[in-house]
């Protein structure tokens, strides 16, 4: 179950800012406590729930970074090509004790270990073999071209810090590590509906005044993205009580509870009347566009069997995104017990202007193009709607106009989010 303290989220105002919305979360919202060991191929998009430290050394020996030729500095000349004896071959994977005498060179390959007393290797390109000898160029550096055991890592230094949403890299580091398995925060487990006596399931006949559902099948997307254990309980029709009994039911198993439609002002919204009865409403309105009706709370399962996080998105497909991404994601990597990970919007220059309210973040999807200078501009998707959901597939990521802005013209540098950067 989702760790929730008694005042999670209490705010007072009219409409919460993003700002004070994250504060809360990473305040508030602890994370899960239960663990397990997964194996490598297992691994990506968990989080590591302690330090991840370095058994041995990376590498584990001093080896060459190229083919070439090892040798010892000192015996170089410093201002004329120096010819030395080829004394050996040495290949990756092949152990040696190979001593290196003065006036001597070896042929050595990637990866193989640096013979003993050798501290310099010369790029095959580099150098010119006549016979049994090579013969150096002047100007190397000592230690050109060489790795040294331990200078990626020291065995005992921390690999993978306690928090990290792993990757490939991070996976590949715990292999070359000799790893096989990790310490990570089991997965969290989130139930997702649709509401709406509109919406109907893909695939199902449709009448005249129905929608085919596209907000589950988002969600479930997003969500394992991040790495969570994602519960579909279909299309619930607009019936208070049924919704009542469907969010109790998803509290007792799930760590989050997350819909779509339904957290409005209108007469037939009724998730959130439904949230009160049988949990806590700590806000439903939050300062962003699109996707102002989002509301977040607790419910409680029947019988005091637990109590799970609820997130309540707004129906249009558009807005769903924008705040899954800008809401639900902090939320559910706190949960994890993900370290926080600052969203950094580059700036990039508008091909248009705009202007919107004070005192609210917008997000403006939008295309990159590149210019015939070179530059590359933003260009505002023509349709603004928040059920358009061609503005997301036919964009590359959202424009983030802070609060304080009003208005900007075009060539203005705003901050760019890419859905690459949103949802991975």
């Amino acid at each position: 179950m989702a760790q929730l303290t008694d005042d999670c989220f209490a705010f007072s105002g009219p409409l919460m800012p993003i700002g004070e919305m994250e504060r809360l979360i990473a305040e508030r919202i602890l994370p899960v406590r239960e663990t397990e060991r997964v194996g490598l191929r297992d691994a990506r998009t968990r989080v590591t729930a302690a330090d991840v430290i370095a058994p041995v050394d990376l590498p584990p020996f001093d080896n060459s970074a190229v083919d070439g030729y090892a040798v010892r500095h000192a015996d170089l000349k410093s201002n004329d090509e120096t010819p030395m004896k080829i004394a050996g071959r040495l290949t990756a994977g092949k152990p040696t004790g190979l001593v290196l005498n003065a006036g001597e060179a070896v042929r050595i390959f990637t990866g193989a270990p640096m013979p003993v007393g050798a501290d310099t290797v010369f790029m095959q390109e580099d150098v010119k073999v006549e016979g049994d000898r090579v013969m150096l160029p002047s100007g190397l550096k000592s230690g050109a071209n060489r790795r040294l055991a331990g200078e990626d890592l020291r065995a005992g230094d921390i690999a993978i810090g306690a928090g990290t949403v792993l990757g490939a890299q991070h996976i590949a580091l715990a292999a070359a590590l000799g790893l096989t398995d990790l310490h990570v925060v089991r997965r969290i487990r989130v139930a997702i509906f649709s509401t709406g006596d509109e919406v109907v399931e893909p695939g199902a006949r449709r009448g005249g005044a129905a929608i085919y559902d596209a907000n589950r099948y988002l969600l479930s997307e997003l969500l394992g993205r991040l790495g969570a254990a994602v519960t579909d309980l279909g299309i619930l029709a607009d019936r208070p009580d049924e919704l009542m009994h469907a969010l109790q039911g998803a509290a007792k198993d799930h760590d989050l509870i997350i819909t779509s439609g339904g957290v409005s002002t209108g007469e037939a919204d009724y998730v959130r009347d439904a949230l009160e009865r049988i949990g806590r409403l700590v806000f439903w309105r939050v300062a962003i566009k699109p996707g102002r009706p989002v509301a977040m709370g607790v419910v409680r399962a029947n019988a005091g069997k637990g109590a799970a996080a609820f997130i309540g998105l707004p129906g249009n497909p558009v807005a769903a995104f924008v705040t899954f991404v800008r809401v639900v994601r902090p939320l559910l990597r706190r949960l994890a017990g993900a370290q926080p990970q600052e969203l950094i919007a580059l700036p990039v220059p508008t091909a248009f202007a705009y202007r919107k309210r004070k005192g609210r973040r917008e997000y403006v999807r939008v295309a990159l193009r590149r210019r015939p200078d070179g530059e590359i501009e933003a260009v505002k998707h023509p349709q603004d709607g928040a059920g358009i959901i061609t503005s997301l597939t036919e964009t590359d990521g959202l424009l983030e106009f802070s609060e304080e802005v009003t208005e900007i013209e075009p060539g203005a540098r705003i901050g760019f989010l890419s859905y690459a950067q949103l949802v991975g």
